[in-house]
């Protein structure tokens, strides 16, 4: 599938100290949205990260 056609129906979400959100990115696979979440909790941030479902609130969170 080319990239025009590609489906990036899963996003990675940032959540700061201050409780403002931010989207990181957004992938085809929710295994590739949480290998981000993974990469970026590796670097001892103290941020949530989160990946969540294009159009669902709920939300698989994970803290650092």
């Amino acid at each position: 599938m080319n990239d025009s056609g590609a489906l990036l129906s899963w996003l990675v979400i940032r959540q700061d100290d201050n409780g403002n959100r931010y989207r990181v990115g957004r992938y085809a696979t929710q295994a590739e949205a949480q290998k981000v979440v993974d990469s970026l909790d590796d670097r001892g941030h103290k941020q949530l990260y989160w990946v969540e479902r294009v159009g669902q609130d709920t939300q698989t969170a994970t803290t650092n």
